[in-house]
């Protein structure tokens, strides 16, 4: 291995991101000042809180939220609670955030936020006194027309509800639009908890209708069993795929004859892992991630597929169900290998374009039904998707920097028809 490839698979989320920005600009003909601009996150919030504890005592905690693009509205991303949460990080998901919404055209910027906390060693009334503090420190940033956040990793819709509450005590009122992935009970959308796996689902199957493969049995194996990687097997299975195989954080099972996704998922939720299901056989993670198949989804944390890995990837499809699962040097190798890859501005859109639609429901107090929820989703994923394909076949370019390059433009020219204030 070269040094060259070992420093593009050992950079940071950030660094990637950057890479990834600049490498779509030097297809493009862009005013310099402004692609310099947008190379820039806007605003970066560190706050160091207190929490008190069950036992009385007081534990402190930091947390980020950062503004990467308010160019095109208001910005838009979630809040993730994990114990490897970085400044770095956060910047990283907040400009893929941005990408993602220009991706997808729909009127926000990319925002991203995140506490250094391993949420299951928190009991609930500790996790809610968290959330509540967290969000107390950003409600100089968040609100339903300037920053709405949304679940990420380690938060789900209660830690939303928490965070609309606490924002609504403030304000005297309650604003069920400063937070998108909200319980239906209290302005949720129908549809949101499983459009992100939806728009991978859907972004597999438009790669596999493109190369000519039959959806019918296709191999699908899924690394990440959360809820990205739950819903697009289940909906990859009902498809007529057959799932082979899927991993969680404590190893990975395979059946040749296919898994019943729904089996799965209820084996991890009875167990806490996908490890044990009767009628599957425990292999390595490596060696699922090198399992012959025509579609792999990646769908747990950023930078799994490395170059080591992608050596042995025998997939024709990947659909990336999480943000930057791909470094640069597994990207290159996998680019030799032809494997047609839906990056994840493009493939993992559908969270946050239902949460679009569901603070447009907000603001409206007019709720869609979850057919009408899908028809919209997918009518928007057909035309990014058809966007992308085409600039990639026209700029001779991978799907990747085409998304990327689609993004960057409706960001670049926002910015001249707005004009630099003042």
């Amino acid at each position: 291995m070269s040094s060259q490839q070992v420093d593009r698979d050992h950079l940071s989320a950030y660094e990637i991101a950057l890479l990834q920005f600049d490498e779509a600009c030097a297809h493009m003909n862009l005013r310099q000042g402004v692609a310099k601009m947008l190379r820039t996150c806007k605003r970066e919030l560190t706050v160091n809180f207190p929490v008190v504890m069950d036992n009385d005592e007081v534990e402190m905690f930091t947390g980020y939220r950062v503004h990467h693009s308010t160019i095109r509205g208001p910005t838009k991303g979630g809040i993730r609670f994990h114990p490897d949460v970085s400044l770095d990080e956060v910047r990283a998901l907040a400009m893929w955030m941005s990408l993602k919404c220009a991706v997808a055209n729909i009127p926000y910027g990319g925002a991203k936020g995140g506490v250094i906390v391993d949420p299951k060693k928190l009991s609930r009334r500790e996790l809610e006194r968290l959330t509540r503090r967290y969000a107390t420190e950003i409600s100089i940033l968040i609100g339903p027309d300037s920053d709405i956040p949304a679940p990420d990793v380690g938060t789900d819709p209660q830690i939303m509800a928490w965070i609309m509450d606490t924002y609504s005590m403030h304000q005297g009122y309650t604003v069920p639009a400063v937070v998108t992935g909200k319980p239906a009970l209290i302005g949720g959308s129908a549809g949101r908890p499983g459009a992100t796996g939806r728009s991978v689902t859907y972004c597999a199957l438009r790669a596999m209708e493109h190369l000519g493969i039959p959806v019918r049995q296709a191999r699908v194996a899924v690394q990440g069993y959360g809820n990205v990687g739950s819903w697009t097997a289940r909906l990859l299975h009902d498809a007529g795929c057959r799932v082979i195989a899927v991993s969680d954080s404590r190893g990975a099972i395979y059946n040749a004859s296919g898994l019943n996704a729904q089996a799965v998922l209820d084996h991890k939720q009875k167990t806490g892992s996908v490890v044990g299901l009767n009628g599957s056989e425990a292999i390595g993670e490596q060696e699922m991630m090198g399992l012959e198949c025509e579609v792999l989804v990646p769908a747990a944390l950023e930078m799994a597929i490395t170059s080591e890995v992608a050596k042995d990837i025998k997939a024709r499809i990947i659909s990336e169900g999480a943000n930057g699962p791909t470094t640069p040097a597994a990207d290159d190798i996998l680019q030799q290998k032809d494997v047609f890859i839906v990056p994840d501005i493009l493939a993992n859109s559908g969270g946050v374009i239902v949460s679009y639609f569901e603070w447009v429901q907000d603001f409206q107090r007019l709720f869609w039904h979850e057919r009408e929820i899908n028809r919209r989703l997918e009518e928007l994923l057909d035309v990014a998707f058809g966007e992308v394909l085409s600039a990639a076949r026209k700029e001779g370019v991978t799907m990747r920097t085409a998304a990327t390059m689609t993004a960057v433009q409706r960001m670049h020219d926002a910015t001249i028809l707005r004009g630099i204030y003042p």
